[in-house]
């Protein structure tokens, strides 16, 4: 008997111990982000992640920064005993932060262009580490060669109305870093605690110090930080003071500078010392000036005169302090009548070239006024295609001015991006850049109307890839490969997919309690429930409603089945997803929300309806059972979102004059990202009188 419990035991211990290594044997499915330039793959190695342990460097340079997917790795004196050998080698034929990465069948070889290039490899090789834990698996027998195709690739951290917690920034950059993207260029407004100027900075906003380390952290892992300062227009952070009303444009606008007050620079450049010593190892100074048209107290000079005036006085002082500095450019080309054919992508080629033949002319008047040290940054969100958006960036660099482009992950998008995160526009303006032989790429993240940052890493990963390899792998493709790099290999596949299907009722739920497109406006109106809101079913005109709100109704129906639907993904995702389960969970509050709204439609449809009292007190128990249920909701979202973010204003903060209605500006609590349904709720109180208040 002890003889066949031993045996069975031996058997059991063989059985385990074989099929593991056969386990170990299989094929993995290995996708990189981004994509790169070369990636061969010939078979499985027989290194696991757990085999490497040694590492060698002929310099004895330690592991870069980054490298902390490889446990419990020493270093090796002898080559002959490290599974990973890496160096740098500056003669190699690649690219500025390029490199090699060849794994064989027992070692690993790394070998980069420059420290840019080694931190680059280390990410690739530790996304496929990660996918090697996941699915158990040994890493591929591969060669890859890869390098960049823009050099700077830059995400906009815009915190204008709200910021992050700072352990956040410090995820992000080692989420960027992963992805290789090499720059931040950071719209602080006033979340700088700025020294020169206390009263600037919010009583939340980050110190300069703290803004500082920062950007070590960053710095350490190939991302520089820039700042953004906003200059000229968009100065409502600073002239909504009373100490700086005197250096307005307009005495009652709050919006912009005048660029003939002397004290105007000294206030700006004061702001600008202290953002420089925040953020000390970024290239460039962006300071703005977009959107804005200024008379200087009436002085009689044009507006674009006065915005060179402006502008060459920045750059100086950019100039002075060794930072290359970036202009939108869209107010000169919008003065001198060029502005209108960069966004009409139906435009054709001769009607274009028409309207720069009676134009341009006016642009070259200008020409000798424009600074040379400056980056004109044309920024072109949904048409970079366009003729007429090619044509000015040509221009630029025909008359010897430096030009970069800026798309967008983001706008004026409630909730969440839309146009499947505004992925073709992306790739449309990275291509174009590498065609046009730019040196690099702005994706810009506008917080207006603040949508959570975890919803922006599908755009900025998309970003990642096409300014890194352009459009080497197709849109579906990346979708793929996004799903496996963020959550598992386990759901790459279409039928996980959800974000481009949950847009739709995203983009209907925006209005669907409100009378047109007046979310933003709601808070402006004199009477909102009435001005802004719809209207309610009325006792003495039963079933009216229905047949006026025909449309929404069949809307609200539609949003429900689509939301029931992604919320079957998004709870498969969260079962099987071995990482970013927070990003997840942002999603599923959002999908809440318009879930619920959608609801309230519906119970509003079964009070016009209803045929007796009996039935109209039960769709109006429903109703007040949906009120509680939003506030709840309320609650979890708030408690989500807090995780990561600032989500209340101070309580001494100054509110500006939102000259662009931003509605994550227009009131100190999170209660402006529900403004519609707790109007309509009221609304329903007050005149159903029906609801606890």
């Amino acid at each position: 008997m002890k003889y066949i419990i031993k045996s069975t035991f031996f058997i059991v211990i063989i059985s385990l111990f074989c099929s593991c290594d056969l386990f170990k044997s299989k094929m993995g499915v290995f996708k990189v982000l981004p994509t790169p330039q070369k990636f061969e793959i010939f078979g499985y190695s027989d290194l696991s992640p757990q085999d490497i342990v040694h590492f060698y460097n002929s310099e004895n340079k330690k592991l870069p920064l980054g490298s902390n997917f490889l446990r419990e790795i020493k270093a090796s004196n002898e080559e002959k005993d490290a599974q990973l050998i890496f160096k740098i080698d500056s003669n190699i034929k690649l690219k500025n932060e390029g490199y090699f990465l060849n794994i064989e069948s027992k070692k690993i070889k790394i070998i980069a262009k420059d420290r840019a290039g080694l931190i680059y490899g280390f990410a690739t090789l530790g996304q496929l580490v990660e996918d090697c834990r996941e699915q158990k698996v040994n890493l591929p027998i591969c060669k890859i060669k890869d390098y960049p195709l823009l050099s700077y690739r830059a995400v906009h951290l815009d915190v204008k109305h709200h910021r992050e917690k700072i352990e956040y920034y410090y995820k992000l950059i080692d989420y960027l870093k992963k992805y290789k993207i090499n720059a931040i260029i950071a719209e602080v407004e006033d979340k700088i605690k700025y020294e020169s100027h206390p009263i600037v900075g919010s009583s939340d906003a980050l110190s300069i110090e703290e803004w500082r380390k920062l950007s070590d952290y960053a710095i350490s892992r190939n991302i520089s930080i820039s700042p953004l300062v906003q200059g000229l227009g968009h100065a409502s952070f600073i002239l909504k003071h009373e100490k700086f009303k005197s250096l307005r444009d307009n005495p009652n606008s709050d919006w912009a500078f005048n660029p003939l007050n002397t004290n105007t620079y000294k206030v700006q450049f004061d702001l600008y010392n202290d953002a420089l010593r925040a953020f000390p190892h970024g290239k460039y100074l962006h300071v703005g000036g977009d959107e804005v048209k200024t008379s200087g107290g009436n002085s009689g000079k044009s507006s674009l005169e006065l915005q060179l005036i402006w502008l060459n006085k920045v750059c100086k002082f950019a100039e002075k302090k060794e930072r290359i500095p970036i202009f939108w450019d869209d107010m000169i080309l919008k003065h001198v009548g060029l502005y209108r054919p960069m966004f009409q992508p139906k435009m054709k080629k001769e009607e274009v070239e028409l309207i720069w033949q009676k134009n341009e002319n006016k642009l070259k008047e200008f020409l000798p006024l424009l600074p040379k040290n400056c980056i004109y940054m044309r920024w072109n969100y949904h048409s970079p295609e366009a003729y007429g958006n090619k044509k000015a960036i040509d221009w630029y660099k025909k008359n010897g001015l430096k030009v970069m482009g800026a798309t967008a992950g983001q706008t004026r998008w409630v909730l969440m991006p839309q146009r499947e995160s505004n992925l073709k526009q992306i790739r449309d303006f990275a291509v174009s850049s590498i065609q046009s032989g730019l040196d690099g790429l702005l994706l810009t993240l506008w917080d207006d109307d603040s949508p959570h940052f975890e919803l922006y890493k599908r755009g900025i990963m998309g970003f990642a890839n096409d300014t890194w390899s352009g459009d080497k792998i197709s849109k579906d493709e990346f979708k793929k490969t996004y799903r496996q790099r963020s959550f598992s290999f386990k759901v790459s596949e279409p039928k996980f997919a959800f974000i481009d299907q949950l847009e739709t009722p995203v983009a209907e739920w925006k209005n669907i309690l409100l009378k047109g497109n007046k979310r933003n406006f709601l808070m402006k109106m004199e009477n909102p429930e009435e001005e802004g809101l719809i209207e309610l079913p009325k006792l003495e005109n039963k079933g009216d409603w229905t047949k006026k709100f025909k449309a929404r109704i069949k809307k609200a129906e539609e949003i429900i089945l689509i939301s029931d639907s992604v919320d079957v993904k998004i709870q498969k995702l969260k079962k099987l997803a071995s990482k970013n389960k927070y990003t997840l969970e942002v999603y599923e509050r959002v999908n809440e929300l318009v879930k619920l709204t959608s609801r309230l439609i519906l119970f509003l449809k079964l009070f016009d309806q209803a045929k007796s009292d009996e039935e109209r007190i039960i769709a109006l128990a429903k109703i007040s059972y949906l009120k509680q249920e939003f506030f709840e909701l309320r609650d979890r979202f708030e408690e989500t979102y807090s995780k990561t973010r600032i989500i209340h204003k101070p309580q001494n903060y100054i509110l500006d004059q939102d000259h662009h209605n931003h509605l994550a500006n227009q009131m100190l609590s999170f209660n402006w990202q529900f403004t519609s349904e707790l109007m309509m709720f009221e609304k329903i109180s007050k005149q159903l009188n029906a609801l606890p208040n």
